[in-house]
């Protein structure tokens, strides 16, 4: 068991997810905090995990030996600012799961030297199925990423970065990758639903067809390309489809779009960075 303290500045989704996984995994309420500026999530938090509440950020980051800041990128200097005075006595782990900030303009909000691992989870954390990249400074040590690992690890899977400039790529593909799955997935039921099907049942064949190609891909040890291959009978109803989707561009496309979405976190991080 666990005798490290841990303090959530934010009590939103996210802070609720990793809360409930770490409580799962054996973490003891006991040793979490969470602060907040809304009483409604702390009251929830509170009954549901019996974890410790409050509204004092600096406080609760001086009795923790990691602070998870789970706020809004927006608010991020400001929250930062409050807390930086118990960083510099307490020296905890900070974990940064804010879109967008980095590691070097936190560390000098936080008032310079702090062991900071930046985080990069996504939406289906929320149902402890989330994959989360991971970079830490140059002060973070070894125990130090395993206990961090061991945090995010509880809502799905983690990866390390050793340079924290790919962050804007995984924020590209897996970031704001559950949103192209969800638009792929509602294309295809309305498509369904355009040859005749009834809305639910197209609904169901679509989210029953989603989930188990991303468990035969997790689960096969052969790349998406070769699962592809081996459902792709020559002179099929697949392979027809599939000219359709590659006539179209789809890998053109797709790659445009992630470029797209890395440019925009370059820029989202300039500017809040400032």
């Amino acid at each position: 068991m666990t005798t490290h303290t841990i303090s959530f500045i934010g009590g939103g989704n996210m802070a609720h997810s990793l809360i409930g996984g770490l409580i799962a995994d054996g973490w003891p309420a006991a040793h979490i905090h969470v602060t907040d500026t809304k009483p409604e999530p702390l009251a929830h938090l509170a009954e549901r995990f019996g974890v410790a509440t409050g509204s004092d950020n600096s406080a609760a980051a001086s009795g923790a030996d990691v602070v998870v800041l789970a706020v809004k990128p927006q608010v991020m200097h400001t929250v930062a600012s409050e807390i930086a005075s118990a960083a510099q006595t307490r020296h905890p782990l900070i974990i940064s799961i804010a879109a967008g900030i980095r590691s070097a303009d936190l560390d000098r909000w936080l008032g310079g030297n702090n062991a900071i691992v930046r985080c990069m989870p996504n939406t289906p954390a929320l149902v402890q199925s989330g994959a989360t990249a991971l970079f830490a400074n140059t002060r973070v040590g070894d125990e130090q990423r395993d206990l961090a690992e061991s945090i995010l690890r509880a809502v799905g899977l983690t990866l390390w970065l050793n340079d924290e400039a790919l962050m804007d790529a995984v924020t590209a593909l897996s970031g704001s990758g559950p949103a192209y799955f969800f638009l792929i997935m509602e294309a295809l039921q309305a498509a369904g639903v355009q040859l005749g099907l009834p809305e639910q049942t197209a609904q169901l064949l679509t989210l029953q067809t989603a989930f188990g190609a991303a468990k035969m891909a997790l689960e096969s040890n052969e790349d998406a390309a070769t699962l592809r291959q081996r459902v792709t009978s020559p002179g099929g109803t697949t392979e027809r489809a599939l000219r359709v989707l590659d006539d179209g561009g789809l890998r053109e496309l797709v790659a445009r779009a992630l470029t797209a979405a890395r440019d925009r976190s370059r820029e989202l991080a300039d500017q809040l960075g400032n």
